[in-house]
């Protein structure tokens, strides 16, 4: 008995569907940068700034 097992992941996409997926990945990661640092609540805020730094991000 054969069985075919076919897994999903990247080499399964098309370029249009990789780039699709790395277009939203991007704008959700920057929705969530600049969301955060500019938030108004010092919290918040002072918590993305403290990382940004940790991981050698210049912020000013």
């Amino acid at each position: 008995m054969n069985t075919v097992t076919q897994t999903a992941g990247i080499a399964g996409l098309t370029i249009s569907q990789r780039l699709i997926a790395g277009g939203l990945a991007f704008i959700i990661g920057m929705t969530l940068l600049f969301g955060v640092g500019f938030a108004s609540d010092m919290a918040v805020h002072n918590g993305a700034h403290d990382t940004r730094h940790s991981m050698g991000f210049p912020c000013h």
